[in-house]
């Protein structure tokens, strides 16, 4: 059985640990790689600090996950330290990329254009093209920051900006392909509503119909809304074929339906979000 790539997610910032901004980006990268085939395994913050963010990447490393994507810290401010932490990391030394320096150097001349006036590539703005030796510049499509990947020890790191949409667009151009080509999985998932049943009468038909498709995994929620009580139930499964996942959730389905129905409860289908 083809097993999932594994994800380790590391999202820097103090803005974040203080409660200042809500770390979507975690949320959307974790939502995207599961929808790609792709196994999150840890979902990390931590501040802008080198030592942190090196020990950090270090410990990410001993886990051998298939990625480690690391998210925020690559501007040209004081603050964004992820790449000194990952060269410190890999005890590698940080260097101006060409590539990356003409990626940054474009920008800052458009930019111009549409000003009309001359922007220097100061010692900040250098800072975005500075990477850890034998790093590759990802061209970030809607802003300035060159996202970066590095190839370690048979592990693929990705380090892409904090800002939503920049982080968003370097993902979809560049890094779901990339998953898409190494996964031979696909993902898929269905919801249903569960009514007239205690989540405790319901626990018991999950474990049942769980030892029969351990392939399966179920997440019940339980709900309220209008001061109606229900449960909403997640099903996903990964498999090599679109049909054996389809194949496996409905298998699931009906065994749920055919126990909670027994108990007197009502299921009902929630149709899939585009």
């Amino acid at each position: 059985m083809v097993e999932q790539l594994k994800f380790e997610i590391l999202t820097i910032g103090n803005e974040l640990l203080i409660g200042k901004i809500l770390n979507t980006n975690a949320y959307w990268l974790s939502k995207r790689i599961t929808s790609l085939g792709g196994r999150v395994t840890r979902i990390i913050t931590i501040e802008d600090n080198v030592n942190e963010i090196s020990s950090t990447i270090r410990d990410c490393l001993a886990r051998k996950p298939d990625f480690i994507i690391t998210v925020g810290g690559l501007g040209p401010t004081f603050d964004d330290k992820t790449l000194e932490g990952v060269a410190h990391a890999l005890n590698l030394r940080l260097e101006v990329n060409k590539e990356a320096l003409d990626m940054v150097r474009m920008k800052y001349e458009s930019l111009g254009r549409i000003r009309g006036e001359k922007i220097e590539l100061t010692p900040a703005r250098i800072k975005m093209a500075t990477l850890p030796e034998k790093a590759k510049p990802i061209k970030n499509p809607v802003g300035t920051a060159p996202g970066v990947l590095l190839e370690v020890s048979g592990v693929t790191i990705i380090c892409l900006p904090g800002v939503p949409e920049e982080m968003k667009a370097i993902f979809e151009e560049h890094i779901s392909p990339i998953i898409r080509e190494r996964s031979k999985l696909v993902f898929y998932e269905k919801s249903l509503r569960l009514e007239n049943i205690y989540e405790s009468d319901l626990a018991p038909i999950i474990d049942q119909v769980l030892s029969i498709n351990p392939r399966v995994y179920i997440k019940s929620h339980p709900k309220r809304e209008e001061g109606i009580s229900y449960i909403e139930l997640h099903l996903s499964t990964s498999n090599e074929s679109l049909e054996e996942c389809l194949r496996l959730i409905d298998v699931t389905v009906s065994e749920i339906k055919k126990r909670v129905v027994e108990r007197g409860g009502k299921v009902i289908e929630i149709p899939a979000k585009e």
